[in-house]
């Protein structure tokens, strides 16, 4: 089966790479990557061959996610040293903004035998986390050979999409079994981590200097001005934003609007949409410091801002939720108390979703025109924005606690005292 799997993924990889290869010229993606997916790290990587913990995060939330266990794994394991990989360029930008205590940060490998062995040689684990459930069959398999402990964290499988692999239902079960431990969002053991990974706010931020909140010296925005944030928006979903925003900007002259696209390379495009729409509208990157943004509409062409910017919000609408593309992460527009719209397209953050909505902390809407008409009654109705606000931050706050239930799980696979750091590790002995 998993000479079988490795084939298919193989052909697979040849079919795509024309896409590859156009996004490595047109956009110069993977190209600085390349080396480190083949299994290639830097030679001062890990030169004394320590041992380590080693976290996969494959993009930017997990990567805020990991922030909650960094600090407290090199605190409980400090002869071991502690490796973050990514495998998007955004994901790697801000793990290595987000997460000081990894001693390396580094791409993840391409999920081929020969490749995952020259990384593990490298990388020697005692112990493997996957940040959400990033299913990988040879890494699994080499890890459970090797004897690296492997745990899932904020894992996801839900009733729904389970029947749909019913092809493959065997060999996923036989994948899930070189998983020592799998720590689902809600339905066993730990709850979900995102609740912890936040930062609970603080009303100098500004002042503070961090360099995570200085993007909030680009947004010196009025008190009175009204903010609407569109965060993490999939093809489709600015065009129905815009309208939206075309609707407050008639009662409310002065509101500006803040687009962060998901995907990078669609910076151009939604601003050309802006101004299609009649909008004055610039990137954030052409920003003035310390100023107003004197444009109608700013599309926040930078990485690893928007959660700090959903404070700035006077109502926000998560992405990937009013196209099909499964929503997106609706706790940080709310650990700040904010107003949270999104569409009907929740099913990979359906658990927290539903609490949500069951808690009168979030709306959810079904139609563009249904946008319309929530975005302009929130911005209208001081009062609603509160309630859903309050009890927003309330449901977070309600919900903390997963990070020591983790910790726990972990201490028992991985007990501290067993970190030796310089143990001689089992060799590998393919089959």
């Amino acid at each position: 089966m998993y000479t079988v799997y490795s084939i298919l993924s193989l052909a697979l990889f040849v079919v795509v790479s024309p896409y590859f290869l156009y996004q490595a010229i047109r956009y110069q993606k993977y190209v600085g990557s390349l080396r480190q997916r083949l299994g290639f790290l830097p030679i001062t990587f890990n030169i004394d061959g320590e041992e380590s913990i080693w976290i996969h995060a494959v993009s930017v939330g997990e990567a805020l996610t990991a922030r909650a266990l960094a600090a407290d794994l090199k605190a409980r394991y400090p002869r071991l040293r502690l490796f973050v990989s990514t495998t998007t360029i955004a994901g790697q930008q801000v793990a290595r903004r987000s997460l000081p205590d990894a001693d390396a940060i580094f791409y993840f490998p391409f999920d081929w035998a020969f490749i995952v062995r020259r990384t593990l040689t490298l990388v020697r684990p005692r112990m493997f986390i996957m940040m959400e459930t990033e299913i990988w069959p040879n890494v699994l398999r080499l890890c459970r050979k090797l004897g690296v402990k492997t745990v899932v964290i904020n894992g996801r499988i839900s009733s729904r999409s389970y029947p749909r692999y019913r092809l493959i239902r065997p060999f996923l079960r036989r994948v899930l079994a070189d998983i020592d431990w799998f720590c689902m969002q809600s339905v066993t053991v730990t709850g979900s981590l995102k609740f912890d990974s936040l930062e609970i706010p603080v009303s100098h931020l500004v002042a503070r200097g961090k360099p995570r909140e200085r993007a909030l010296r680009f947004f010196r925005v009025s008190p009175s001005r009204a903010v609407i944030i569109a965060g993490s928006t999939m093809k489709g979903e600015e065009s129905a934003v815009l309208r939206a925003f075309e609707r407050i900007k008639s009662m409310s002259p002065s509101a500006l609007l803040i687009i962060a696209p998901r995907a990078p390379e669609r910076f151009g495009e939604v601003e050309r949409l802006a101004n299609d729409a009649g909008f004055v509208s610039m990137r954030r990157s052409a920003l003035p410091i310390d100023a107003e943004p004197r444009a109608d509409v700013v599309v926040l062409d930078s990485i690893g801002e928007l959660a700090q910017l959903y404070q700035l919000a006077t109502a926000v609408f998560v992405g990937g939720s009013l196209v099909d593309h499964g929503g997106h992460n609706i706790l940080e527009p709310a650990i700040f108390g904010k107003p949270v719209v999104f569409g009907p397209h929740m099913q990979n953050f359906k658990e927290i979703a539903d609490a949500f909505l069951a808690h009168d902390a979030a709306i959810q809407v079904h139609s563009d025109r249904d946008l319309d008409e929530t975005l302009l009654t929130l911005v209208r109705d001081p009062v609603r924005r509160a309630s859903l606000g309050a009890a927003a931050r309330a449901l977070v706050e309600a919900n903390r606690g997963a990070k020591s239930k983790t910790l726990e799980i972990i201490a028992h696979l991985l007990p501290p005292g067993d970190g030796r750091g310089r143990a001689v590790v089992r060799p590998f002995r393919p089959k």
